[in-house]
């Protein structure tokens, strides 16, 4: 009955992919390629903004806007988590040929994200001057920093409307949908920003403005486009009604994956608070090494939300055995992906620093080189980090996967309180590194721990 359900819809979307079947290294390449051209153009555009705000604005708008980075990544992190949470049962449910059951968490996580949008908002909004007071936000650029963070966090439901509907149809398997519209988003923030800071003169006010905006637009067009060519998952008034279950199973998955988030912002709160002893150079190395770190760990994020569905639909489909091999698959494209960029931070680590720091700080250039051959001799740590994690929430074991960013947290918070003071910069560059390696004495035996419960759990289970 639900299987009928499941090929008529795949008929009418051609879009749905079901990862229980087939070469697990094809499903996992043509779902992680279209999530790393996503978060590069993402990266790229959240550079460009940069640039626009310093430019137009000036220095002080600049650092205003940067000093907010990390309570944004900490509770708009947690709207990503707990969005990518409510998405793993709609996932299992899939590859469990239960469309009733798919309908019913789509409905319930519906409800859920109303609520942390009227929560949130609210929260957050009422407490932000205190936030920033906390993070002694400095008095020239406080007034920059509240403009801009208190219009970001107003716009929390746009954000979750975004991550909600573009984790619903990842789940199904379908990855280049939510790329295409990230785009658009992201071409429509630059067009916007230019326009509220060149031509009206709004300063970091538009800058939020159009973040917020571009963000709402692409949450509607995706969730437009999920109701109109997904037919599994359109909902009637009986699977609104609110089911305990569904809704308890949704918390216990999106919640701690949200926690996870803040978290780790709290490690790199307490680690960029460590760097700032040490002085401008130490500052500005960290900074410029940071951004192109962003650039250099697309490939890790990619392959972390693809482990994250493909997961997600083979344990609904009782597959264990297709998620070790994903694992094992995933992870050996991203120790390959490794040694190259190990490869150009020692070639290129140099050049690549100067798209931000000027050619004459040979000094600071040299210790930023450091801080990403560092960060890049790791890179096969990071890859088990979040092949790993996500592959455990994907099976539905997210408070696991939350004690992994614990142990990140401790990785960093130990060599800021103890390393940096003794070891100054270099020390520092290691705390990213050690934090992998702590996750993942954790993470491997964990997800060892899960398949095997899963394989018990499907004793039926049939091999690939």
């Amino acid at each position: 009955m639900n299987t009928k359900s499941l090929k008529i819809s795949e008929k009418k979307s051609a879009s749905v992919v079901d990862m229980t079947e087939g070469s697990t290294m094809r499903h996992i390449i043509n779902f992680a390629l279209p999530m790393f051209f996503g978060y590069l153009f993402q990266q790229f555009y959240s550079m460009v903004d940069t640039i626009i705000v310093g430019k137009f604005v000036g220095v002080y708008a600049l650092a205003g806007v940067g000093s907010t980075g990390a309570i944004s990544f900490m509770i708009i992190g947690f709207c990503t988590g707990i969005c990518a949470g409510f998405a793993i049962p709609v996932a299992r449910a899939f590859g469990a040929r239960d469309i009733a059951d798919l309908k019913k968490y789509f409905a319930m996580s519906l409800w859920l994200s109303l609520f942390f949008a009227v929560f949130l908002t609210l929260a957050v909004c009422f407490f932000t001057g205190d936030i920033l007071h906390a993070m002694n936000t400095q008095d020239d650029i406080y007034q920059y920093a509240y403009d801009y963070i208190f219009i970001v966090f107003a716009g929390i439901p746009a954000t979750l409307l975004y991550n909600l509907s573009s984790g619903m149809i990842r789940s199904l398997g379908d990855s280049k949908t939510p790329v295409y519209f990230l785009v658009l988003s992201s071409l429509l923030n630059i067009v916007l920003d230019l326009y509220t800071i060149a031509v009206l003169g709004m300063g970091v006010e538009g800058a939020a403005y159009a973040t917020v905006f571009s963000q709402l637009v692409s949450g509607v067009l995706c969730t437009v486009y999920m109701f109109r060519h997904f037919e599994i998952i359109r909902i009637k008034g009986r699977d609104l009604r609110p089911s305990k279950k569904h809704i308890r199973h949704l918390v216990t998955i999106g919640i701690p994956m949200g926690l996870q988030y803040t978290i780790t912002a709290i490690g790199n709160v307490i680690l960029q608070t460590s760097v700032n002893s040490l002085g401008y150079a130490a500052v500005a190395a960290t900074t410029a090494g940071s951004k192109i770190r962003l650039f250099f760990c697309t490939p890790y994020d990619s392959l972390g939300g693809t482990m994250a569905t493909f997961a997600g639909q083979n344990t609904g489909a009782g597959r264990p055995d297709r998620i070790k091999k994903g694992l094992r698959e995933a992870s050996l494209l991203g120790f390959g992906y490794s040694v190259l960029g190990i490869l150009i931070m020692v070639v290129f680590g140099d050049s690549l620093s100067l798209m931000f720091l000027d050619s004459g700080e040979s000094e600071i250039i040299a210790m930023s080189k450091f801080f990403l051959l560092a960060d890049a001799s790791f890179g096969f740590f990071l890859t088990v980090v979040n092949t790993y994690r996500f592959a455990i929430q994907g099976m539905g074991y997210s408070g696991l996967a939350m004690l992994a960013g614990i142990m990140e947290m401790i990785g960093r918070s130990a060599v800021a309180f103890i390393m940096v003071p003794v070891f100054g910069f270099y020390a520092a560059c290691f705390a990213a590194p050690l934090a992998w390696v702590l996750a993942d004495i954790f993470l491997v035996p964990a997800a060892a721990i899960c398949i095997k419960k899963l394989s018990m759990q499907f004793a039926d289970s049939v091999p690939d």
